[in-house]
């Protein structure tokens, strides 16, 4: 049997699917399924068992011989939570009881790790594990997240295989219920839909113009398909990014999302909140070396043919993945 946590979520229910699709039912979904927002997300997936995050460490204590492997994408994502009980509980410890008893019964394991553990990026977007103890993330989100990284590098008992994937800016179909921790696509959708215009943030940094900030958006199927590479072959264990390797402006993604609607861009920009003005990324890439060397080939969507794709197939019809 597999594992998938955070399987009702953005992330999750999007590799639910893709599993699925290649055949294999015999799946452990563990999440909070009591949110009626989620249900779509799960509703349909072929599945041997849900079981509510709260009681999966019992149940995998008892079943752990079964198990074949364990890919837990389930965390606290809220980049502004400010109970640091809540991140440690959720982020932290949850992951290290899922890792020793990975580590005891030999069962590979893939966990969410973040590009947020990057902070403003002084020592760049290189996913060199050296460099991970130094990392300075700007929020208590992204520092549960380097802590646990950390944890696992000192570890001399680890799964036989084990990956820690820094998500970068994933956007695309399931994250209806994510609110205002959904992606600047989902809302530029729903901006554009209802004012007809989008609203971006200006920029206070003199080095880069008003759209001009940058992050690496990666389309969530790119996502799903190097966790399945990862879950199909054995390649060195450790901390990879999974970015889409090229940064773009939030300006190309407002005007990506216009043209997937056939409408002509009209942007206001607005000032950025004064309060997360001085932990404000201007720029993310994730360098993807790593994870290419490794024997990963497949392509990155681009922004526009992302965007294209959810907004088209997704986003006006509300499908889910």
């Amino acid at each position: 049997m597999i594992v998938i946590t955070g399987s009702a979520g953005f992330i999750g229910s999007g590799l639910v699917s893709k599993f699925n699709a290649e055949g294999i039912t015999d799946l452990i979904l563990v999440d909070d399924f009591s949110s009626k927002e989620k249900l779509p997300n799960h509703a349909t997936k072929k599945n041997i068992e849900k079981i509510d995050r709260t009681n999966f460490m019992e149940w995998f204590k008892k079943n752990k011989h079964l198990v074949n492997y364990v890919i837990h994408i389930g965390a606290r994502t809220d980049t502004t939570e400010k109970d640091i009980t809540i991140l440690n509980e959720l982020n932290l410890n949850y992951t290290k009881d899922i890792w020793n008893i990975c580590s005891e019964n030999k069962i590979p394991l893939i966990y969410a790790s973040s590009a947020a553990t990057y902070g403003l990026g002084e020592f760049g977007y290189n996913d060199d594990e050296t460099k991970i103890p130094f990392l300075k993330p700007l929020n208590l989100y992204g520092e549960s997240k380097n802590n646990f990284d950390i944890w696992a590098l000192e570890q001399k008992q680890t799964p036989p295989n084990w990956y820690g994937l820094k998500f970068f800016n994933v956007y695309g179909p399931n994250e209806y219920h994510k609110n205002r921790m959904a992606s600047v696509i989902f809302h530029s959708f729903h901006q554009i839909s209802k004012t007809g215009k989008v609203k971006l943030f200006k920029s206070h940094n003199p080095d880069y113009p008003n759209g001009g900030q940058l992050r690496d958006f990666v389309y969530v199927k790119d996502v799903i398909n190097v966790i399945w590479f990862l879950y199909s072959n054995q390649i060195k264990s450790g901390i990879y990014n999974l970015g889409s390797g090229k940064a773009r402006t939030f300006l190309d993604l407002a005007k990506a999302t216009f043209n997937a609607l056939n409408i002509y861009p009209d942007i206001e920009f607005i000032d950025t909140p004064v309060d997360i003005r001085d932990k404000y990324q201007y720029f993310t890439e994730a360098n993807m070396s790593k994870l290419i060397n490794a024997g990963y080939n497949k392509s990155f969507t681009s922004l526009e043919e992302g965007v294209n794709d959810y907004v088209t197939n997704y986003l006006r019809d509300t499908t889910y993945l």
